[in-house]
């Protein structure tokens, strides 16, 4: 039987909410947490019956107008409508079968080395990251391999020490993962990634569970990095127009702040190692 993204998400996101956060009255024993289908099928003004149909994959053809229905019911924020709608196939301009591309532009590399005072990536719909510039390579240098944020945070032993706030970094993380289904939940790289983590951690696999999605746009983090201490930076998310499905992450610090500072000594530090590791170092 044919994976049933639509369904899963509608019966996760049914069980997340009680009748009190929707304004219904409760009535008799529930035998699970979380909304009745029939009283989902109410707030969307549908037939029961066809909702029932939706979750268990049996209509896998929904309008726009039914799944707008099942956003407002089931209080879908913005980002979780337009995976919503993604997964029932309806989302203007998308292709599902269209991978983001695995490589990054000689133009956009140059792009990012010209920051050389604040850290610039770029990452895929999987959140592998693709390029990065000095500083970015500096910021996450206390980890094994800077290869993947969902890897980095749950499989590399530093993360926790590294994130302050490990706990709302995770879920966000897992979220931003999570929206990659819409666009493509076949696609080999989300289903390898997603398996080796359920794998190894029991804490992925149950935020993975709850179906949360979110885009990256733009929020503040904290780290704590080993060579420079305490760091406040936020992060904007940039759409890349002629590669969809990648997106350049900028960092910057508040300027004048001691965040401004540690993330510049960061980038003396980082030039100081480079020069020791060029080879007309090793040479003299």
């Amino acid at each position: 039987m044919a994976d049933n993204h639509l369904g899963d998400f509608l019966r996760t996101r049914r069980a997340a909410l009680r009748p009190e956060d929707v304004g219904m009255a409760s009535h008799g024993v529930r035998k699970v947490a979380g909304l009745r289908r029939e009283e989902v099928a109410v707030l969307a003004g549908m037939n029961a019956d066809y909702y029932t149909r939706l979750e268990q994959g049996r209509e896998r053809h929904p309008s726009p107008q039914v799944l707008d229905a099942l956003g407002r019911a089931l209080r879908l924020d913005p980002d979780a409508r337009a995976h919503l709608h993604r997964l029932a196939g309806v989302a203007p301009g998308i292709r599902p079968s269209a991978r983001a591309a695995a490589t990054v532009s000689p133009a956009l590399r140059q792009l990012m080395d010209g920051y050389p005072n604040t850290p610039a990536f770029v990452i895929n719909r999987t959140l592998d990251i693709l390029a990065a510039n000095a500083l970015t390579d500096a910021l996450y240098a206390p980890f094994a391999a800077a290869d993947n944020l969902v890897r980095m945070a749950f499989l590399d032993p530093v993360a926790r020490g590294f994130y302050p706030d490990w706990d709302w970094t995770a879920q966000a993380t897992v979220a931003n993962l999570r929206e990659a289904t819409g666009f493509d939940a076949d696609d080999p790289r989300l289903r390898e990634l997603v398996a080796t983590l359920t794998e190894h951690s029991a804490e992925f696999t149950r935020l993975w569970n709850t179906h949360s999605v979110r885009g990256k746009t733009r929020e503040p983090k904290r780290f704590l990095h080993p060579d420079v201490g305490p760091l406040t930076l936020t992060y904007q998310a940039f759409d890349v127009r002629d590669a969809p499905g990648q997106q350049l992450i900028i960092y910057h610090a508040e300027p004048g702040s001691p965040s401004a500072q540690a993330l510049g000594l960061l980038g003396s530090v980082q030039a100081t190692r480079r020069r020791a590791d060029s080879p007309r170092h090793h040479g003299r």
